[in-house]
């Protein structure tokens, strides 16, 4: 069996700030906090805006030597409605928007806006500590409107670095295309996103497939299994707010350890961000697949963080 890569998606996320820090921690001290007990991350504020380049610099020397971090795709990449004054200030002029002041996604918009983030987080992949991309798609990007063809340019533009492909639409893995989507994905050496999510056949809910489309790294996501708030939420809290049970992490590192033993990594990220879920289901999860879960976590003024 190969590497298990754990971690969550954000160290900075509100509901970590207020119930798992220790309280009055400096927020420039949370990541080397966080960094000692886990061995990964997802960035997920890159989603909203580009990180700027000096911020990452600090990032990488913060860090440990074999921490890494996994970059999460802007929002208007990831084909989500994206504002103006989202895109880095020297692409605002020539963008393009609609009446309701949406920015339109063009070709020459993607390549400048994947080259911006290549530059910014250069000193990541300088130190070794760039992990994969996540292009996390919206659930309008579905088949009967789109060709996964579509996402040539961008897997391209960003090799040889690995991107994973998170689909939100369940028909991109019918019966009749999940060949055609896992073939796709494998020719271009992008890493198919395995998810634990909310039981159901809604659209947006993707069902449990694992598979391995590049032989250096799988990526797994933990959602939560909260199906009326993952549909109905209107905060991150409210859809994906999920306290995992031992025999359910149990299920999980039996689907992460048999996508280990087909790839070199296996990137898994606990997205059940409410309070202190992810990280508590996180440290649980290494010590069920007997990795150490880093320093215990401590008590600050009655409350576990």
């Amino acid at each position: 069996m190969s590497g298990i890569t754990v971690g969550t998606s954000s160290w900075a996320d509100p509901g970590f700030v207020e119930d798992w820090y220790p309280e009055g921690l400096p927020a420039r001290d949370r990541l080397p906090w966080y960094a000692e007990r886990f061995e990964a991350v997802e960035l997920n504020s890159s989603f909203y805006a580009l990180p700027k380049r000096e911020a990452v610099e600090r990032w990488a020397k913060v860090t440990p030597p074999g921490f890494t971090f996994d970059i999460k795709l802007h929002r208007l990449l990831s084909r989500h409605s994206a504002s103006l004054d989202s895109l880095p200030p020297d692409l605002r002029d020539a963008a393009e928007t609609t009446s309701r002041g949406r920015v339109k996604l063009t070709n020459d918009l993607e390549a400048e806006m994947i080259d911006s983030l290549l530059a910014e987080v250069e000193p990541l992949s300088d130190a070794g500590k760039l992990g994969a991309f996540l292009l996390q798609l919206t659930p309008g990007f579905a088949p009967d409107r789109h060709e996964l063809d579509e996402l040539t340019p961008l897997l391209e533009r960003l090799s040889p670095h690995i991107v994973a492909v998170e689909l939100r639409h369940r028909g991109w893995v019918s019966d009749k295309r999940v060949e055609r989507t896992l073939g796709y994905l494998s020719e271009h050496d992008a890493a198919f996103v395995c998810v634990d999510a909310p039981a159901g056949d809604h659209v947006p809910i993707m069902p449990a497939l694992d598979a391995v489309t590049n032989d250096r790294l799988a990526y797994f996501r933990a959602h939560g299994r909260n199906t009326e708030g993952y549909m109905k939420g209107k905060t991150v809290a409210e859809r994906f707010g999920w306290v995992y049970a031992e025999d359910e992490l149990r299920e999980i590192a039996g689907r992460v350890e048999s996508l280990a033993d087909q790839t070199q990594d296996v990137r898994t990220m606990f997205n059940n961000n409410r309070s202190a879920d992810a990280p508590t289901a996180a440290r649980q999860f290494r010590a069920l697949i007997g990795q150490d879960p880093g320093p215990a976590p401590v008590e600050a003024q009655g409350r576990l963080v």
